[in-house]
């Protein structure tokens, strides 16, 4: 499993019961997380006085029960790297910090590479990704459905110190995006993808991952360079293994620029135990 332990602002205290329990700066945080399905003791004090938790309802969705006044939003820092972060619906608060390990992966292909490099970034949330490219020299386009996604990703641009580097912000579909990239002739040396599980483009069409996921690959490779650098998929969905993700790189990408192709879950380490959750599942193409 790949992790980062270079977190300071980010730290997995524990996790049990269904639950993590996390410090995001100096506010703790209870969220789910149905990987945790064992009941070892919750013997950690924050455990007790977490200043906000998250609880699930039966009827889906579920709701924040705030315990300390908390601000609307707040900063994290990962190393040169900074985010603001909130409670927002749906347990999430706008950061994903297992997927660190990728930005420190993609910002060291980008720092060796010795030229000029293009990044695509799509499903691109709010550009972790993004400011981790952008900061280790590279030129981003950054494609989200969400306008407010995206604005949230310019906020973390220019806390990053990076908001007038060579980025392009796009409000858009991503397969609609690639397509008209492919007839426009844009290339790009690393394309990034985190694809939703489930979703309804704007005309209403459903979105099933393990439905689309080859074929978009098919199409993301027509937009790629004569030299690319990198693939990355990466995945929460359950049903979709890194094993799978990785053939499909190597079925579609390895034939025509070869290179190497490897898989593995991505995790957080976890204070109290010593060991290490795992987060979600990437699947990467190098040359």
């Amino acid at each position: 499993m790949r992790y980062s332990s270079l977190w300071k602002d980010y730290e997995l205290l524990d996790c049990s019961g269904g639950e993590r329990l996390e410090r995001w700066g100096e506010i703790t945080l209870i969220r789910p997380d149905p990987q945790v399905i064992w009941n070892t003791p919750k013997t950690h004090p924050k455990w007790k006085n977490a200043d906000a938790v998250y609880h699930r309802s039966n009827s889906g969705g579920g709701s924040w029960e705030i315990k300390k006044m908390l601000p609307d939003f707040w900063r994290i820092n990962y190393g040169e790297l900074a985010f603001n972060v909130k409670t927002m619906g749906f347990k999430h608060t706008g950061i994903f910090p297992e997927q660190a390990v990728n930005w420190d992966y993609t910002a060291k292909l980008i720092k060796e590479a010795g030229r000029p490099v293009k990044v695509l970034n799509l499903f691109a949330y709010t550009g972790g990704a993004t400011v981790a490219a952008l900061k280790a020299g590279a030129g981003v386009v950054h494609v989200d459905a969400s306008k407010g996604m995206v604005q949230w990703a310019k906020e973390n641009a220019a806390l990053s110190g990076v908001a007038d580097r060579n980025v392009r912000w796009i409000v858009d579909d991503c397969v609609k995006f690639v397509q008209r990239e492919i007839r426009r002739g844009n290339r790009y040396d690393i394309i990034i993808m985190d694809p939703p599980s489930y979703g309804r483009g704007p005309g209403g069409e459903i979105w099933k991952l393990e439905n689309e996921v080859y074929s978009f690959v098919e199409l993301c490779a027509q937009v790629l360079s004569d030299s690319p650098l990198m693939v990355l998929i990466n995945s929460y969905t359950t049903g979709l293994s890194p094993a799978v993700m990785q053939y499909i790189l190597g079925a579609v990408i390895k034939p025509k620029f070869g290179g190497t192709v490897e898989s593995d879950e991505i995790g957080l380490p976890v204070t109290h135990t010593g060991m290490v959750l795992p987060c979600g599942a990437s699947a990467i193409w190098h040359k």
